[in-house]
């Protein structure tokens, strides 16, 4: 498979990695859909009801944490409705009383909570890369990861399957520099990586605050005072021992009436300030941002088709 194949196959997610043109559907409608449960002509197989016992979770699920409430709510919805979407599985061993869950792991649990004996599934047989990629996509695309839980994710797509970052921005639908920021956070300490984990850090925060040599403390006074992305910059910059850079003072340029109008056009698109300087021999673009995540704007913006 050529880099292009292996790109765009990634590319369309679930579909593609399964062979069959309405997998994604099949699995990734929300759990309260009020659609009921029916054989899935479109991929050719029957929607099968199996012993909830004879099914266990992928230990190499990417999202390792389930929020409590949202598992209660789908609990709740699953008591009174049932699952009406059917889980993904593959089967593991030659008993047939053995599954592994490809996608649909919060399904199950509540599934269990709302004790239910049997749980509808789609059987396929994947192989670990195929299961392993599939959650991945799966989760990403579902917004379900927190920030640490994606970066690792983009990470054993990256390293374990050798896809470039621009195969994996395309599978998830983001930019290349997202991919890339995403992944730098892996490189943070444990303490800073474990308040991204939670959701007391962003990762706009923990970007910011990265090559700071006392980054895990300055972590916590950003939590502590609740400090802003800029504020925290302000914080690194000051650990550093390194200032701003201040504008070189010189005269002021004239610019016609067609180079302010452009600058002012740009200027609205992005949100940004912009500077165009043009001279005999060319000239330049100047862009200002304040945040990492202005950056990451600017790169998609230029990025995208």
């Amino acid at each position: 498979m050529t880099p292009s194949e292996k790109s765009k196959r990634l590319g369309r997610g679930l579909s593609a990695l399964l062979g069959e043109p309405d997998v994604e559907a099949a699995t990734a409608k929300p759990d309260d859909s009020p659609e009921p449960v029916k054989p899935d002509s479109a991929i050719g197989q029957t929607v099968r009801s199996l012993p909830i016992e004879w099914i266990r979770p992928n230990p190499d699920q990417p999202r390792k944490t389930i929020g409590e409430n949202e598992l209660a709510a789908l609990t709740e919805s699953i008591a009174e409705k049932g699952v009406v979407q059917p889980i993904l599985v593959r089967p593991v061993g030659r008993s047939g009383e053995s599954y592994e869950i490809v996608a649909g792991e919060r399904r199950w649990r509540a599934a269990q909570r709302a004790r239910l004996h049997e749980i509808p599934v789609l059987v396929r047989e994947l192989t670990d890369r195929e299961t392993l990629e599939i959650g991945i996509v799966e989760n990403v695309q579902r917004a379900d990861l927190n920030a640490i839980e994606e970066a690792y994710a983009y990470q054993q797509l990256i390293e374990k399957f050798g896809h470039t970052q621009a195969d994996v921005a395309n599978a998830v639908s983001k930019s290349r520099s997202h991919i890339a920021n995403m992944v730098r956070l892996l490189n943070l300490p444990g303490p800073v990586r474990e308040l991204v984990a939670q959701g007391a850090l962003s990762a706009g925060h923990a970007r910011a605050i990265a090559t700071a040599p006392n980054c895990a403390e300055l972590a916590l006074k950003i939590v502590e005072e609740g400090l802003s992305v800029r504020e925290a910059e302000k914080l690194a910059r000051a650990a550093d021992g390194t200032k701003p850079k201040t504008a070189v003072n010189r005269a002021p340029e004239t610019k016609d009436a067609d180079t302010r109008a452009l600058e002012s056009d740009l200027a609205n698109r992005l949100g940004l300030t912009v500077d165009i300087r043009h001279g005999k021999s060319g000239g330049e673009i100047r862009v200002s941002y304040s945040t990492l995540e202005q950056l990451d704007d600017v790169c998609r913006r230029l990025g995208s088709n």
